[in-house]
């Protein structure tokens, strides 16, 4: 057994094309867009529980300040405030994972199961193989064994 290129869960399976390997990418690669926008939401959603609860810190000062009616009125209306219509964070984020992340998974690996046999990143490992320098240290084409 060749350890120079791919192992056998990173090449095509028999029968599967360039066009089915380079489609099966492209899928994996829009879903790797989603995985970043996954975790911008919840950065955001982070941030935002974090500036409530500092808000609250601030509305706390004011009313030790002296400020206790301005920090009343602002209190009412900004403390716990939807960011959008009937939603806090937590609830886009639910929406976002339930509607839109696990549908997007779900076709992912089923294209994956049903054209590669469920092989990850056989593109990339395509694309490794076209562009490392054989045979240089650093340009290997697996780890070595056990790492």
């Amino acid at each position: 057994m060749t350890t120079d290129g791919p192992d056998a869960e990173h090449r095509p399976p028999a029968g599967a094309s360039e066009a089915t390997v380079d489609a099966v990418g492209k899928l994996t690669a829009a879903l790797e867009m989603v995985e970043e926008a996954r975790g911008r939401l919840y950065g955001f959603h982070r941030l935002t529980g974090h500036a409530d609860n500092d808000l609250l810190d601030a509305l706390e000062a004011l009313e030790d300040a002296g400020h206790g009616e301005l920090a009343a009125q602002m209190r009412e209306d900004l403390l716990g405030k939807n960011v959008i219509s009937r939603r806090w964070t937590f609830q886009i984020v639910e929406d976002y994972d339930d509607g839109y992340w696990e549908p997007f998974r779900a076709w992912e690996r089923r294209v994956r199961e049903e054209l590669l046999e469920g092989r990850r990143h056989v593109y990339e490992a395509r694309l490794k193989e076209e562009r490392r320098t054989h045979g240089r240290p650093g340009h290997e084409a697996r780890p070595a064994d056990g790492a």
